[in-house]
């Protein structure tokens, strides 16, 4: 179904996992069902993601989901409000990862599809701020880089700056 998956980014994600969340806990992961959660449910998880809908619109509901951990990989940078969101997500636990923001490189957008554009790429006090105004209080950051093998500036800046953030979490 997938040709090419960040083996990188999925196996330091996957390890966060696996630090700050137990198996008999049930996971939340915003965002419908991807490689990602399907790896971490092969790993023998509990893993229910949302069906899709529009969370900007759609997030009193996600209060109502029976979740002790939620999970959001990659996927409140498409969001234009992730406040709302994040103020009423269930569970007491919350496991984040998001592409930080570059300098070199403008927000990623797809032209054919309004859906995946990252309308946030954060920063790290960005995010930091965030979570702590919707409640919750940051136990774990965690920042790598996203090498592309390739030869030239951006390539070489992509070996050196950050791209990705994680942030472990709890409730207040």
């Amino acid at each position: 179904m997938y040709k090419k998956v960040p083996k990188k980014r999925y196996a330091i994600t996957l390890g966060l996992v696996e630090k700050f969340i137990s198996k008999d806990e049930k996971i939340l992961d915003l965002g419908v069902e991807n490689p990602l959660s399907n790896l971490i449910r092969e790993k023998g998880y509990q893993v229910q993601n949302t069906d899709g809908e529009d969370l900007d619109d759609e997030f009193l509901q996600l209060k109502e989901i029976d979740a002790d951990v939620v999970t959001a990989f990659e996927i409140l940078e498409h969001l234009l409000n992730p406040y709302s969101v994040l103020k009423n997500l269930p569970g007491k636990k919350l496991l984040i990862t998001v592409p930080l923001q570059l300098w070199f490189a403008a927000p990623y957008r797809n032209m054919n599809d309004i859906r995946d554009w990252h309308y946030h790429e954060f920063t790290d006090w960005q995010l930091d701020r965030l979570l702590e105004k919707t409640g919750w209080e940051i136990k774990f950051r965690k920042k790598w880089t996203n090498p592309a093998g390739k030869i030239g500036v951006r390539p070489l800046l992509r070996k050196i700056t950050p791209r990705y953030y994680a942030v472990y979490a709890e409730r207040k």
